[in-house]
């Protein structure tokens, strides 16, 4: 039986970052499910940093943690995991009032307004029709592969082990511990968290605990061959009605998602033939750009709690469940912030940030 003090289900951002807070603290396990971390939602991310992205309430988790993004410790990463993008939230005629919405719900996130004129320079062969816009100007790219690499990293350093392949596929508590059967081996622990992304509710469910309802959603990107090709200065353009947005890659390739939101149940997601077309429509009523050639297409499961807002808390069951889950399309940009958070909560200890809004306690009441 290998013993720790935490067995942390996901080695996804979520599991990795929180297990790199807690190694050195508590002995911790990390169990990932499949043979290679990351390989669901956190290595299917847009890549973006964006403080306006998912509301109000998530802001102050990802703000604290792009001062963790922008400039890490030394002894993380020797260069910064962000870098410098911008946003465009864009508006027809018909949504004017979506773009006024969102500059009122923000107090301290730059949101600028845009003219057509401004725009037509920040986005070529831009269509008429599109004339109002808010530009996000601290809104960046994200390394998610090297910030999830330095997560590992940094946890095994510290003590942690990682054990891939190992699915839970029996759970129960028993004297105060935790015992998990799985196909690598049988792990024992004082505190189990759930950091199994779309997979929260079914662990919880193995396990005997109350479930909350989290609800995996599948959303699809497209890499395309434009023509011309796209600028690589070009901002994020994320439609303020929620229909699309897009960012330039390497070699002036476009990303390109239709914003969609898809129930599904938990599984290895792909992205349909269908969606990728309605993408590719909506962005041609946008811009004149000639789309040559889809070079590749995926989809990634993105997972939200009722309210939709991510769940850090101990279950009422007092059997020492933790709850890490609902992180929907944010958790790779606020994951720094909800680690220091978790782990504080799981340790003992103060947080920064006000956990009430997050408590899992709001489900069982």
């Amino acid at each position: 039986m290998n013993r720790a003090d935490i067995l942390l289900v996901g080695a996804g951002m979520a599991g990795a970052s929180l297990a790199a807070a807690l190694a050195g603290k508590a002995r911790v396990i990390l169990l990932e499910a499949e043979d290679q971390p990351g390989y669901h939602s956190t290595g299917r991310s847009a890549a973006f940093w964006s403080e306006s992205y998912g509301g109000p309430l998530i802001q102050p988790l990802t703000s604290a943690s792009g001062r963790f993004l922008a400039a890490p410790p030394a002894d993380f990463s020797d260069r910064p995991f962000l870098s410098r993008r911008g946003a465009i939230h864009l508006a027809d005629g018909d949504h004017l009032s979506r773009l006024d919405d969102l500059a009122g719900q923000f107090a301290t996130v730059p949101l600028e307004p845009m003219g057509r004129i401004a725009l037509e320079a920040a986005i070529p062969g831009l269509r008429p029709g599109w004339d109002h816009g808010l530009f996000e100007p601290t809104c960046a790219d994200i390394d998610v592969a090297a910030l999830h690499a330095a997560y590992l990293r940094q946890a095994r350093r510290a003590g942690a082990e990682l054990v891939t392949g190992a699915r839970v596929e029996a759970a129960e508590h028993d004297g105060g511990r935790w015992r998990v059967r799985t196909p690598a081996g049988e792990f024992e622990g004082d505190v189990l968290v759930n950091a199994a992304g779309a997979w929260a509710d079914d662990l919880a469910r193995r396990c005997g605990e109350a479930l909350i309802g989290i609800s995996p959603y599948r959303r699809t990107i497209a890499q395309l061959r434009i023509d011309p090709p796209a600028p690589a200065g070009l901002p994020l353009v994320i439609d303020a009605a929620e229909r699309f947005y897009f960012k330039p890659e390497a070699g002036g390739r476009l990303w390109l998602s239709p914003h969609d939101e898809t129930p599904s149940d938990p599984c290895d997601c792909a992205a349909e033939e269908l969606d990728v077309a309605v993408a590719i429509d909506r962005l041609e009523q946008v811009v004149d750009w000639r789309v040559e050639r889809v070079e590749r297409r995926w989809a990634g499961l993105r997972s939200f709690a009722p309210d939709r807002l991510p769940v850090y808390g101990f279950s009422p069951s007092r059997r020492r469940f933790f709850w890490c889950a609902g992180q929907g399309g944010f958790g790779i940009q606020t994951a720094p912030a909800a680690a220091d958070l978790a782990a504080a909560l799981l340790l003992g200890g103060a947080s920064a940030i006000d956990p009430a809004p997050y408590s899992a306690a709001r489900f069982f009441t």
